[in-house]
Parts: structure tokens; C-alpha cells; sequence
């Protein structure tokens, strides 16, 4: 009985027909338009925008030839060092004497370049094969630095030569400097071993950490160079920093990849 007066109550009412359509407020409208607005600039960003994506590495700063790890071929004591740290040496320098057996032998450079890292002391006895010296094959002061990055072999097929590299280093306050600029010369062709890298870093330590992860591709960057700033080279700061940097520094690099368009990954 209950539904049926409601029913009778709304059938004796008089139907709503003179009152007023109501419209959408103002402030619905404005939300409607800035929707429609939001959707229409995202379309266009869509087929004529462009994203940049980056690829990280960890790499080196040294010359494009490399170092190499000088071992002594004699066994007996260091009776006399004839080089210092940081020297340019010929090849077939003798760098220091070792007292053996068969009398005196001279440790000499199997190649020239700069001497930066001297293990050998005076007093010393070394093993046949001891490290005596690391030796940076480099012309000259002068000689450009460049860097190289180990890029997991997975990846190195996506980075193209000419890309731009931004390159955090190590010994260099970012905050303050910003980052070295360069861009990508070469990249390799297969995966290196840590023979291999340890063969040209002149650093068994170092080619350990670049493999922790798998054998990777060696990339080649080529730095920007700048006459305003004190290490010659360009930096994403006006000036860099107020000192040079040194080859064997580590630093990071950011690969740019090639740009896409949004659209394209909703394409097949």
C-alpha cells in the first residue's frame, strides 16, 4: 500500500514543464575547455614533438693509445731509479738498474710516452715479471685527451657516431663547474675482455670493475675543445674549472640517443 500511494501521489502531481532548463555553470565550462585545450596540445606534441633519451657509462680519461703496464724480465734489487713520476720517456729508455745474478740490467721503456706511475723503489727486489711502470703512450703533452666509456654490449647498439656526450668527472665539482662536453668517434665492434681493457688501461684493477657486470663495448669520445677555459676543453659552466684535468680520471658518461617522436611508439 505503501508504493501505491507514492505511485497515485505522483501521477496527481502536476508535471515540471514550465521550469527552466538548467545549462552548465560557468566553471564547468571552463574545465570542459581547458580539457579539450590540454587534449588538443597533447595530439599535436604527439606527431610533431621530440624525445631524447640518454644512455650512462662508466669510462676514463686517457689518450687514444692507451697505457701499457712496464714488468721487469730480471729478478734481483733496485740498485738505482733513473726517471721520475710524470717524465717523458723514449722507447728503450732504460727507467731503472736491477743488481742480479749476471751483474747490473737496465729496466728500459718498451714504448714512448709519459711515465705515470712509478712502482719500482730503490732497495727493492723484484720477481721476474714485477710491476715497475706505467707508461702513458702519448706524444707529448700537447696530445688531446679524449675518454672512453664501457657500454654494457647489450646497449652500444643503439649509440651513433657524432652523438653528444656529457661527461661527469670525477675530480670536478659539478655543482659548481658543470660537465666536460664531447661527442662519440667510435664505437666498438665486439664486446672486450678484461685482458683486453687491462691491456690498454695498463690497469688490471680497472678493467675488473669495467667487467664487474659482463664484457663490455669500449666507445670512444672525442672531447670539445675551448681556448677560454684553463683545461682547454669545453664545459657546460662559461669557464670550467680553474685548473686542467689529468688523463686516468674516471668519469660518467651520458650518451644522447637519436630523438623520436612520440608517435612512433604507438606504431607498429
Amino acid at each position: 500500500m505503501q508504493f501505491r500511494q507514492k505511485a497515485l501521489s505522483k501521477l496527481q502531481s502536476p508535471e515540471e514543464l514550465d521550469l527552466p532548463v538548467r545549462f552548465a555553470r560557468p566553471q564547468g565550462r571552463l574545465v570542459l575547455a581547458v580539457t579539450v585545450l590540454v587534449m588538443a596540445a597533447a595530439a599535436y606534441w604527439t606527431f610533431t614533438g621530440t624525445v631524447t633519451s640518454k644512455l650512462t657509462a662508466p669510462g676514463i680519461l686517457t689518450h687514444t693509445e692507451g697505457r701499457y703496464l712496464l714488468q721487469s724480465p730480471v729478478a734481483g734489487q733496485v740498485t738505482e731509479v733513473l726517471v721520475a713520476e710524470g717524465a717523458t720517456v723514449q722507447e728503450g729508455q732504460p727507467l731503472v738498474v736491477v743488481r742480479t745474478g749476471q751483474g747490473d740490467e737496465k729496466v728500459r721503456a718498451l714504448a714512448a710516452g709519459r711515465l705515470t706511475a712509478l712502482y719500482a723503489r730503490t732497495g727493492a727486489v723484484l720477481p721476474t715479471g714485477a710491476d715497475v711502470a706505467t707508461v702513458e703512450r702519448t706524444g707529448g703533452p700537447r696530445d688531446p685527451l679524449v675518454a672512453v666509456l664501457y657500454v654494457p654490449g647489450g646497449s652500444a647498439s643503439a649509440l651513433r657516431k657524432g652523438a653528444r656526450v656529457d661527461l661527469t668527472v670525477t675530480s670536478v665539482a659539478r655543482d659548481t663547474y658543470g660537465v666536460l662536453r664531447g661527442r662519440v668517434t667510435e664505437v666498438g665492434r665486439a664486446p672486450q675482455t678484461k685482458a683486453q681493457i687491462g691491456g690498454f688501461l695498463g690497469d688490471d684493477g680497472l678493467a675488473a670493475a669495467f667487467t664487474r657486470q659482463g664484457n663490455p663495448v669500449a666507445v670512444l669520445v672525442a672531447l670539445d675543445r675551448s681556448a677560454a677555459t684553463a683545461s682547454g676543453y669545453a664545459w657546460s659552466s662559461a669557464e670550467g674549472p680553474p685548473y686542467t684535468v689529468e688523463s686516468g680520471t674516471p668519469v660518467s658518461g651520458s650518451v644522447h640517443l637519436s630523438s623520436q617522436r612520440p608517435v612512433d611508439w604507438l606504431l607498429p
